[in-house]
């Protein structure tokens, strides 16, 4: 293991004073650990386990399973993992038309229609997306029994790339929260320590996806929801720039800090479900800044030596000493306190079949688990939709991303590294302190938190890397670089 600095200099961000040292990386840390060349297994003896997106669809293409067999295959592994066993609680709803619907892919397959590399692959969804065959319960009870009438933007166009949704997946009750626990769902535990939680808010997906209870999976994140999860399961997560996916059909947090995106066990996994899923949409118009950045494909950012000669800036200050942050990030956001509950009150109107109107209503109701109190009172207080204090709060998140963009400028870096959590998971039942979510959250640049390794107690460890607008393409190449050197440790819970 050998690494070779090449130059190093410091920057600070103005009045944040976020010391930035930078450091150019002609050559990558870790030697990668191969899987061997073997032939596919036979159907009898077929493995889903850690299988990428790839090996499925090699794996259908030559006869040897079907996508009716996958569905059933991680079925079976939800069976013993997730009620049984270890019991996790990632899944809080199994698609029980899964089967039929990977039935009428594999018929179109032998026909010689396949729609691309999702076609046939099972994947799960977090219980804030829209879905027709399952309610969207956002992990409250409040809304358990909400069944929409339409799919969210980014399940239809999943749906259209052919991948087949196995299921929904548990989350911190509305979003609120980087533990995942919720009235609906119970607590969804750690897959690589089975007493301590794995982030969130997306942490069913998290926990879902490193069990290979499916091929990847949908997450959303206002404030690490996506990041973090990633960080504590051994994943990859993005976190696009804002408005390069629709939030159209998703239960709203923030409306200006929400997007939905991937959680995979590879980057390119990662990719596949990116390729599908971004772009404009009519429903959401922050999509429309979007138009004229999407490449062609992400996978094409996938190449060997991506971090040779790159120039990284590592932000020293988001390393951390002690435990002082517990929840900070996402709790003292002025701008989720404003917007959450009049957000909310807007998602809520425009479906007459949701079974409360507001959140005052599900207070009172007291359909929500008791973790929730403080907060859901606390947001529900807020009196107006605009204030003062909320004007002043959009101009400081401007005012950071001009400051983040011009020092990235000054330094010539492509990206900003640091670890995505400052500590490891914490146990069930304690706040998770540690998230460094906010700078992108509040920035509306975007992030990615890759795999950097284990703890000494085998917890896995995330560094998030932050680029400009639209860079994704960026910070995808430095990562693909990384991870080949790397090797991904499956949790041993879920063998």
């Amino acid at each position: 293991m050998s690494t070779v600095v090449a130059s190093r200099s410091v920057s600070t961000f103005g009045r944040w004073g976020i010391a930035l040292f930078v450091i150019a990386l002609p050559v990558v840390l870790l030697a990668q650990s191969r899987r061997p060349d073997t032939p596919p297994p036979p159907l009898a003896t077929f493995e889903v386990f850690e299988r990428t997106i790839s090996e499925l669809q090699d794996a259908m293409r030559a006869g040897e399973i079907t996508s009716r067999g996958l569905v059933e295959l991680y079925r079976a592994r939800i069976a013993a993992y997730d009620r049984e066993g270890p019991r996790l609680n990632a899944m809080v709803a199994l698609n029980a038309k899964a089967l039929e619907q990977a039935g009428a892919l594999d018929r179109e397959r032998a026909a010689g229609k396949v729609r691309g590399l999702l076609h046939g692959i099972p994947i799960v969804v977090k219980d804030n997306y829209e879905t027709v065959e399952m309610p969207t319960a956002a992990g409250s009870l409040a809304l358990g029994s909400f069944q929409s009438d339409a799919d969210a933007f980014q399940v239809t166009r999943l749906r259209d790339a052919g991948a087949v949704i196995i299921g929904k997946t548990n989350m911190h009750e509305l979003a609120s929260g980087i533990t995942t626990i919720s009235s609906v769902g119970g607590q969804t535990r750690n897959p690589y320590d089975l007493t301590r939680n794995p982030g969130g808010s997306s942490g069913g997906t998290g926990a879902a996806i490193a069990a290979s209870f499916a091929a990847a999976g949908m997450g959303s994140d206002t404030c690490g929801s996506i990041r973090i999860p990633a960080s504590h399961n051994n994943l990859v997560g993005l976190r696009g720039t804002r408005g390069l996916a629709s939030s159209a059909g998703i239960v709203p947090l923030s409306h200006t800090q929400d997007i939905g995106g991937p959680l995979a066990r590879t980057l390119t996994d990662l990719t596949i479900m990116l390729d599908a899923t971004v772009g404009s949409d009519a429903q959401d118009a922050t999509t429309a800044r979007s138009n004229g950045h999407i490449p062609r494909s992400y996978r094409d950012a996938l190449q060997a030596g991506g971090l040779k000669g790159a120039r990284i800036g590592v932000l020293r200050s988001l390393f951390g000493s002690v435990p002082e942050d517990n929840e900070a990030g996402l709790r003292d956001s002025g701008v989720i306190n404003h917007e959450f509950k009049f957000d909310l009150l807007d998602y809520l109107a425009a479906r007459p079949g949701a079974p409360v109107r507001s959140l005052d209503e599900m207070l009172k109701r007291g359909l929500y688990d008791d973790s929730m109190e403080r907060s859901l009172n606390t947001r529900n207080r807020v009196e107006k939709r605009d204030s003062d204090d909320y004007r002043r709060a959009l101009i400081k998140r401007d005012a950071l991303r001009n400051a983040v963009v011009s020092a990235m400028e000054d330094q010539r870096v492509i990206a900003l590294a640091y670890p995505t959590m400052r500590r490891k998971p914490a146990l069930l039942g304690e706040a998770q302190p540690g998230t460094n979510c906010s700078l992108s959250a509040n920035s509306g640049l975007p992030a990615l938190s890759a795999n950097a390794g284990l703890t000494d107690d085998g917890l896995p460890i995330g560094i998030e890397l932050l680029g400009r607008e639209w860079s994704e393409s960026d910070l995808l190449k430095v990562a693909y670089d990384w991870e080949q050197r790397s090797a991904r440790l499956a949790p041993f819970s879920t063998p």
